[in-house]
């Protein structure tokens, strides 16, 4: 009996235990952080269905239809207003941990919905994200972009992102979309239909806005499988004024042809792209303005607006995260690229060094 009392005694403290650190998490997911950005002007957001009737879906669960994309845009705007929301509607299934990270709808954008753009012509950069991602998960670099003069479209690849919304319905990825594995052929095949989508949504967003986009310059941003979408965007696009690949490793022809306009590789400090050999075939037969750097303790998701979230420790122990700084270097680097072009100088930037792949 005494030892039958021990047990009960023991698996109520238990109970007490995880119900206490329950409340805790539900209470610490609802504290507020903030991917506002900073730059002289406010940022607008807005919400585009783009349809590429040149294109048949090979992506989807049924073939037959033309390639519908969800693009996000943010832009440099004449005024402030509604703010926008982080995850509205559908898209709030981004939250994947629940209690285990802060509640999206108190994540603060410091964007404003549908605000009338601010006077003058702006560069254009076209945003892709990993493999699995949605473009929302980007937002602290798209609104820092932004907010120093430029429009950024955001793509969400349908059927590769976990979580695209189209029409206001959650869709989810296929298995041609998101394959288990990228080796030979299918990478560079998967990498070929981002590089279109990239591609059409500079197009698209540069008949939609008009003057407010200046679309002799496009660059192309992406990081994981998106860096490889963004490299061969560029490669195929007359337009393409340069291209950034965040930490992922370049699939297609681009890894062997190289790119002969602006590029710049910032990869992370464990197991980062400057390690894969296609990143070293892809510098060494590019062009002298092509340059690579390490962001030191770095980690592949530190790209995303992950690294800006509250964690709970069970989550942060599963997701590669490290340099809590990764998100402004980007931004500093990404600033000075994009300015500079074939006359980029890095910033001087602690725990920043030039990679070793990059040994031309």
């Amino acid at each position: 009996m005494k030892f039958k009392r021990v047990v009960a005694a023991a698996a109520t403290v238990v109970v007490l235990l995880l119900g206490g650190y329950a409340g805790f998490l539900g209470h610490r997911s609802r504290h507020a952080v903030s991917v506002a950005p900073a730059g002289p002007y406010p940022v607008g957001r807005g919400e585009q269905e783009i349809v590429d009737r040149s294109r048949t879906d090979e992506l989807a669960p049924r073939g037959g239809n033309p390639r519908v994309l969800s693009v996000w845009l943010w832009y440099p705007a004449a005024s402030t207003g509604r703010p926008a929301g982080y995850a509205p509607g559908a898209w709030a299934g981004l939250r994947k941990f629940w209690w285990g990270q802060t509640a999206l709808d108190r994540v603060r954008t410091g964007a404003y919905a549908n605000v009338p753009f601010a006077a003058g012509s702006f560069p254009l950069v076209v945003l892709m994200p990993g493999l699995g991602f949605s473009a929302p998960q980007y937002q602290a670099i798209a609104a820092g972009l932004a907010g120093h003069g430029y429009v950024v479209a955001g793509v969400t690849p349908t059927y590769s992102a976990n979580l695209s919304v189209l029409g206001g319905h959650a869709v989810p990825a296929t298995a041609a979309g998101d394959p288990s594995d990228l080796a030979g052929p299918r990478g560079s095949g998967l990498a070929a239909v981002w590089a279109a989508d990239a591609r059409f949504a500079a197009y698209q967003v540069g008949v939609l806005l008009g003057a407010h986009v200046d679309r002799r310059k496009v660059a192309y941003v992406g990081h994981s499988f998106g860096g490889a979408a963004a490299l061969e965007a560029c490669r195929q696009d007359p337009a393409c004024t340069g291209a950034v690949d965040l930490d992922g490793t370049p699939y297609g022809p681009v890894v062997t042809e190289g790119l002969r306009r602006p590029l710049l590789i910032l990869s992370s400090g464990r197991n980062g792209a400057d390690r894969d050999a296609s990143t070293r075939s892809l510098l060494a037969a590019s062009g002298t303005a092509a340059w690579s750097y390490t962001i030191d303790g770095a980690e592949h998701f530190d790209f995303t607006d992950y690294a800006a979230y509250w964690l709970a420790a069970p989550v942060r122990a599963v997701l590669p995260l490290g340099n809590p700084d990764t998100l402004a270097i980007t931004g500093s680097f990404l600033a000075a690229f994009l300015a500079g072009g074939a006359a980029f100088r890095a910033p001087e930037v602690a725990g920043v060094r030039a990679s070793d792949a990059d040994h031309r």
